[in-house]
């Protein structure tokens, strides 16, 4: 199919630069959208209450007349876990790859949009023609299997986006990189790459897949105990190398947590995962068998890699704790924001009686490439210009520096903000212009409702807790009926703070006398004067400043 002439291309983040996660990317050619990935990212420190985050999608609402279609790399969260919203705002194909699709329709579920949801499979081998492109994929390396690349062909050059990817000689599952496919698209002309981060400031190479597993084989034969295994439930091929593990020293495998067992339920239907029938056990059964017998398999909980450890660590699981003599291995490492918790849980399990094995022992390696590999990757692709992606502000800077020494113009590599626009148009580049990008927050069932003001309040009830103050007045006479009664939530401890409380009580009626004597009966006015007075009191008094909620009933 002969392509028509491209006039213009626009590529905008609308998340995954400057954050870990939260990935999105927006590919215009001429008057047709096209989305790469749709991910969450895991609440900061400061979002209290948030469970998860995904990225402001009011640009492709906007413009979603143009929306020709998603494109998903892989199936970690930070890729696919923001897609339910992009189907309840779009109606457009997502496309994926096997074992992506599937973990992507799980996801589905709770929101009741499998029905809504046009899923379409790919390969590596998949074209797809659009008007004025063609959309091909490329086979990479990552710590989940069916992770690709994604290439849009338009006149003016390719636009690439390799997603999350290493050069690993040796990997698990024979899951070679295509580096035929990349050097032949580079030699045909890259007008753009966007390519991942994460490891851009570590030298060298990543270790190889397959000399974990020979660690993590070594350890579990040589566990005097219990072998208790936390890993990311997305990292198959990690799991691959517990079972495996497992079967070779002749122990059988508990699997706790919801989220893995349908992991591994799933990737072995797809025939990703190969387990013997004979290997699973209940976690009811552990104690059925002797210790050196057994491996227990965890994993995180929105992120936090060490979740359920920290409970079995704490001796408040409801179905396994550790025990001395247990070894753990910690196959993860703690995302970004995490690393005091994780250093906390590392402590407790060692107060346990466990044998803590992690940054020791190489049973962990990363699935994102390190300096050379990511070298590498753009001397096979060669661009033209460079976005180095999918990190925060420091790893897009150090990529930045990684694509000048192999040869890249500095003035054509480009360090985006969230929103920002790239344009190519009659071969030149500019930026500057922005559209609306930020963060929609998800907190339970409700998606965007929590909002900075919201998150504000949260903030001021955990440093300085509560205060409410219940009076019932006479309409009529103008009379305080009952109370003032004063009720306090995270203030201070109230049988040690009588005194204080009935100053305070003092003081909401005196100023409720105050105004009914001049007349000023409007609840406005008079909650207002009842804040401003009580913060007044309250700090000089305490030196801090609780949340102060005046409730004024009349009869």
């Amino acid at each position: 199919m002969h392509m028509k002439k491209t006039e213009k291309v626009r590529l905008i983040a609308l998340g995954g630069v400057g954050e870990i996660g939260k990935n999105m990317y927006v590919v215009e050619i001429d008057s047709n959208i096209f989305v790469v990935d749709a991910g969450l990212m895991y609440p900061e420190n400061e979002m209290l209450g948030i469970d998860v985050v995904i990225p402001d999608i009011s640009y492709l609402i906007e413009n979603k007349d143009r929306v020709q279609a998603v494109f998903l790399t892989h199936g970690h969260d930070e890729h696919i876990g923001g897609v339910f919203h992009l189907i309840q705002q779009l109606k457009v194909p997502v496309y994926g790859t096997k074992l992506t699709l599937a973990l992507l329709r799980e996801k589905l579920k709770p929101y009741q949009l499998l029905d809504k949801a046009d899923l379409r499979e790919v390969t590596e081998k998949t074209t797809i023609s659009f008007e004025s492109s063609k959309v091909s994929f490329f086979r990479t390396y990552h710590s989940i299997p069916d992770s690709v690349g994604i290439c849009f062909h338009t006149s003016m050059g390719a636009i690439v986006h390799t997603g999350d990817f290493k050069f690993d000689q040796t990997p698990v599952g024979q899951q070679f990189i295509d580096m035929g496919r990349m050097a032949k698209i580079g030699n045909e002309g890259v007008l753009c790459l966007l390519s991942d981060s994460m490891n851009a400031e570590i030298p060298g190479y990543t270790g190889s897949e397959s000399v974990v597993g020979e660690e993590i084989k070594d350890i579990v034969y040589g566990a005097k105990g219990r072998v208790i295994v936390s890993l990311f439930a997305s990292n198959i091929h990690r799991i691959q190398q517990v079972i495996d593990a497992a079967q070779k020293c002749k122990r059988k495998l508990a699997v706790v947590g919801k989220n893995i067992s349908q992991t591994i339920q799933l990737a072995t239907k797809l025939g990703y995962l190969s387990v013997s029938d004979d290997l699973l056990i209940p976690v009811q059964n552990i104690s059925k068998y002797p210790k050196h017998k057994v491996v227990i398999m965890t994993t995180s909980h929105k992120g936090e890699p060490l979740s359920v450890l920290t409970k079995m660590a704490k001796g408040t699981h409801k179905q396994y704790n550790i025990e001395k003599g247990d070894t753990v291995l910690i196959a993860s490492t703690p995302i970004p924001g995490h690393e005091l918790t994780f250093s906390k849980t590392i402590d407790r399990l060692f107060r346990a009686g466990a044998n803590v094995v992690g940054k020791n022992k190489n049973i962990h390696i990363s699935g994102h490439g390190y300096q050379e590999e990511l070298k590498l990757m753009l001397n096979l692709m060669k661009p033209k210009y460079f976005i180095p992606i999918h990190g925060e502000y420091k790893m897009q800077k150090a990529h930045a520096k990684l694509a000048t020494s192999v040869g890249v113009a500095e003035k054509n590599i480009f360090l985006v903000e969230k929103g920002e626009v790239i344009e190519f148009h009659q071969g030149t580049v500019k930026t500057g212009q922005k559209v609306p990008a930020g963060n929609i927050l998800i907190d339970g069932l409700g998606v965007g409702d929590v909002g900075n003001i919201v998150l504000r309040d949260r903030r001021l009830l955990s440093q300085d807790g509560i205060l409410i103050v219940v009076v019932t007045l006479n309409k009529s006479t103008k009379q305080i009926v009952a109370g003032p009664e004063i009720i306090t939530r995270g203030f201070v401890y109230v049988r040690e703070s009588e005194q204080l409380i009935a100053e305070a009580v003092d003081q909401v009626q005196s100023i409720l006398v105050k105004c009914m004597e001049e007349q000023t009966v409007e609840w406005s006015s008079m909650k207002q004067n009842i804040r401003d007075t009580l913060n007044q009191f309250l700090f000089e008094r305490t030196k801090r400043r609780p949340m102060i909620l005046p409730i004024i009933m009349e009869v």
